[in-house]
């Protein structure tokens, strides 16, 4: 077992975050929470609120949470949990650092033993809070790993995985290898245009590397949990998302490449659009889909192909 136990002081400290929520919130919290908890099999399960996907394991020697969200979405979440299980929580993962998937970070980690993460992710949370003077609001990962970490929490064994720069340099894929569900956080934006994050070290081309061995490491069995989804297709899914997410980054690569040969801007590239994802459009907008061309045009021009 990873964790020692510190249940008295977390959950004081999680019943005072708890009575500061604004009155409103406090009184929808039990409906809410029935209509935001989905099971998925074994005892892993999603929230949905505002922000990335959370996941979550509740069994009976095991609760583990996968993301954070926001302070206020973060607490109802964590008052749900409390109905499920009477344990602290073993388990904090961070997906990646940011803001929508870890600022509810000090209301969840404050009843966590501990908040995981790629190493990377602290540092670019800290690089990002700092930029926007939030740098005190942070409760950081205090144990990272660089290209696997593995326990055994209860009787499931998760296991996180980087293979390397993708949606940003510290997306980990965690997965629950008894109930074989993973998390893919926002490695897949479930057919809508993808956030690309230069600035964090986000690399299209790996990204494609990313989607297409994360397919053959997992099976059709596999339960995919998504950072982010359209109305149609949601935000669980199954290894053939994760294809349709690498044909649509190949297509932008292609178009810019083609583009480029052709002595287009990128205004010009942005446009002229992609033919055949209509399902990536947001409310029939092309819009994203021109606005992820013009960052991958960014990011094949400041790169030594």
């Amino acid at each position: 077992m990873f964790i020692s136990r510190r249940s008295f002081l977390s959950k004081s400290a999680m019943l005072a975050t708890l009575a500061s929520l604004p009155s409103s919130l406090r009184s929808f919290g039990s409906a809410f929470q029935a209509q935001n908890f989905t099971p998925i099999r074994r005892g892993v399960g999603i929230f949905e609120s505002r922000g990335g996907t959370i996941g979550w394991l509740v069994r009976p020697e095991a609760l583990a949470v996968v993301d954070s969200q926001f302070p206020e979405s973060a607490a109802v979440c964590l008052e749900g949990l409390k109905e499920r299980s009477d344990r602290t929580m073993d388990l904090l993962i961070n997906s990646h650092h940011h803001g929508d998937h870890t600022a509810g970070n000090a209301v969840l980690g404050a009843d966590a033993d501990h908040i995981l993460a790629h190493a990377n992710v602290p540092i670019l949370q800290r690089r990002s809070a700092e930029k926007n003077n939030s740098v005190e609001a942070q409760k950081f990962a205090d144990v990272t790993f660089e290209e696997t970490w593995e326990e055994s929490v209860g009787d499931e064994n998760i296991k996180l995985s980087y293979f390397g720069p993708g949606h940003t340099s510290g997306d980990a894929i965690i997965h629950f290898q008894e109930a074989n569900v993973v998390h893919m956080g926002d490695l897949v934006f479930n057919h809508r245009p993808a956030y690309i994050d230069l600035a964090a070290g986000a690399s299209t081309r790996n990204w494609i590397s990313i989607l297409e061995r994360a397919y053959k490491e997992f099976t059709d069995d596999t339960v995919f949990i998504y950072g982010h989804g359209n109305p149609t297709h949601g935000i669980l899914g199954t290894r053939d998302d994760l294809l349709a997410s690498a044909d649509y980054f190949t297509a932008l690569r292609k178009a810019v490449s083609d583009g480029i040969r052709d002595g287009k801007t990128t205004d010009e590239i942005a446009a002229k659009g992609l033919e055949g994802f209509d399902s990536f459009k947001v409310n029939g907008s092309a819009d994203g889909i021109a606005g992820n061309l013009k960052t991958v045009f960014e990011e094949v021009t400041q790169t030594v192909e």
